[in-house]
């Protein structure tokens, strides 16, 4: 979910290649026929961007294993992730209920295709959203509950590592309840105590954990308690701003992304900023982090305060003028790529035009820009300028805007 498809040219070639490794699928090979190798190549190909390329492998492992085999257990699990990963969500759904058929409690050991992971998914992909996700997220705690205390009383060391990983699961889902009684749920009378014991137990179970402490900052904020929101933020980010990109215990990109939307809420600007700008190192491809960096600079030069990186004079004019400058760019870059990408949030668009449109009647027209492209801006366009302008030069741009901010 939220995952970018793979290209489904480039996957068709890499299916083929596969396929033909070895021998096709006809049964010359018996490799090939074993279920569980299917699902080897699958799962190496899922986790490799390639889904569209393991999706017939792991169909033909579910039609060759035997109905009461750990393989079919293991191939729905898989062939519905994969179903996730090509958007195909209602098949997704059907195959992950299919597996809870064959294991309604996560019983079953893992590696038999077992476990909890099918419950959290449906708890994502409800279609009734609210209670429903709230009874499907609860499913899965319970079978994570389960086999955490099964790990821990082996007291094998590899055991208790992996106990360790299924506790930090079990945190992020008992966050992701949380979530839903911060919106869906949120009308519900026991909403706020329940959200507070909730994330009071994820971080028993995971005290370092930075996305349960986002999570406890949106409680706060909610709470309208900003110091706590801001002290919690501030304790997430210590646990990984120092750590190469790398490194498992940075957050995903969406969370990182969210963590600057809450750290902008509590005008933690600078801070919001410098995660923006390691995104953007990351994939400068990304619509929401440079629009979000322009936000931000922009609420920084209403502070008439300037990012640490800008060369501007240490007075409250010249620091302003070098935010809004930075804060244009950053914005202009994300209309560049959202015409590019064909992004879809309307009302980022909107308000970065906007914003942009502003900056302009103060800074003046962008010089340095071909007057094309500005009017296109400035009315809200989607000429192609706009990309023919990115695909000639966006590596150039971007270092270009990355030195302005």
């Amino acid at each position: 979910m939220g995952k970018t498809r793979p290209n489904k040219k480039s996957s068709k070639s890499r299916e083929k290649s596969v396929l033909g490794v070895g021998g096709s699928l006809s049964g010359k090979h018996k490799v090939n026929e074993d279920p569980s190798a299917l699902l080897d190549q699958a799962t190496i190909l899922l986790q490799t961007g390639q889904a569209d390329a393991a999706l017939p492998l792991v169909e033909r492992a579910l039609n060759l294993a035997p109905s009461n085999s750990p393989n079919t257990l293991a191939a729905l699990n898989l062939i519905a992730e994969v179903y996730v990963e090509l958007g195909e969500i209602d098949a997704a759904r059907e195959h992950f209920l299919r597996a809870v058929e064959i294991d309604p409690e996560g019983t079953i050991p893992e590696s038999q295709g077992g476990g909890a992971e099918k419950f959290l998914w449906l708890a994502q992909l409800s279609e009734q959203g609210g209670a429903d996700s709230v009874r499907w997220f609860e499913r899965g705690v319970a079978a994570l509950r389960q086999i955490i205390q099964s790990l821990e009383q082996s007291g094998k060391p590899d055991d208790l590592a992996l106990a360790e990983e299924k506790k930090r699961k079990l945190a992020n889902a008992l966050c992701g309840v949380v979530e839903i009684y911060m919106t869906d749920l949120s009308w519900e009378e026991d909403a706020e105590s329940r959200c507070e014991s909730l994330v009071t137990e994820a971080l028993l179970v995971a005290p370092n954990s930075p996305e349960c402490l986002q999570t406890l900052a949106s409680v706060r904020i909610s709470q309208l308690r900003h110091d706590d929101a801001r002290a919690a933020l501030s304790r997430s980010l210590e646990f990984w701003k120092d750590l190469p990109p790398e490194d498992p215990n940075v957050p995903d990109f969406p969370t990182r992304i969210s963590l600057s939307r809450l750290l902008m809420e509590v005008e933690m600007e600078l801070e919001a900023l410098e995660v923006l700008e390691r995104l953007i190192l990351e994939d400068d491809h990304s619509v929401e982090a440079w629009y979000l960096g322009g936000w931000c600079l922009y609420l920084l030069a209403q502070k008439e305060q300037a990012p640490k990186t800008a060369e501007a004079e240490e007075n409250p004019a010249s620091k302003r003028h070098a935010s809004l400058v930075a804060s244009r760019e950053w914005l202009k870059q994300s209309l560049k790529l959202y015409d590019l990408i064909e992004y879809e949030d309307v009302r980022l668009k909107e308000h970065a035009l906007e914003l942009v449109q502003e900056m302009n009647k103060e800074l003046g027209e962008d010089m340095d820009d071909e007057s094309e492209a500005e009017d296109a801006l400035a009315a809200g366009n989607d000429d192609d300028e706009w990309e023919d302008e990115i695909e000639a030069g966006s590596d150039s741009d971007d270092d270009h805007e990355m030195a302005d901010s």
